[in-house]
């Protein structure tokens, strides 16, 4: 049976994660005007095109995640309204969205953290003059220079 202080205990975790997603979002803000004085000083396309590109995804990403933190508190609303009004269906089923929302949303976070760290990635290689390859590519380029020296071993 789900009571006020279960529905309550996400009002602290949904007012945390807006807060925090409301910081992203000014972070972002700073920096999408930060590259717009960039863009306008040196027209530097190659990394500003892909950062722009980035900065676009990601903000549609943040409003995804406010949307989903904010679907989040309403059903959390309704929950508690639900057990005020002595109807553990409305109150259940409410509880479970809210749930729900708050998941996708943490979720839709993931995935901007992920592109956050190759925006970053994109912005040491433009200073470093090379890029630096990812996990990923890293370990496939030492699986095929093994593949080959096995290969060149068997010959």
């Amino acid at each position: 049976m789900i009571t006020y202080g279960t529905a309550a205990l996400l009002f602290p975790a949904i007012s945390l994660i807006m807060l925090a997603y409301t910081n992203r979002f000014l972070a972002l803000a700073a920096l999408v005007r930060s590259l717009h004085a960039k863009y306008l000083e040196h027209n530097k396309k190659g990394v500003l095109q892909g950062q722009i590109g980035n900065l676009r995804y990601r903000l549609k990403l943040l409003r995804h995640m406010q949307g989903m933190g904010v679907l989040s508190f309403i059903s959390c609303i309704v929950c508690m309204y639900g057990i005020y009004l002595n109807n553990m269906l409305i109150a259940e089923i409410t509880f479970a969205l809210s749930l729900l929302f708050f998941t996708v949303s943490l979720v839709i976070s993931f995935v901007e953290i992920q592109l956050s760290n190759k925006a970053l990635e994109l912005e040491l290689s433009d200073m470093e003059e090379h890029s630096d390859p990812s996990l990923v590519q890293y370990l496939k380029k030492k699986l095929d220079s093994r593949k080959k020296s096995d290969d060149g071993q068997e010959e």
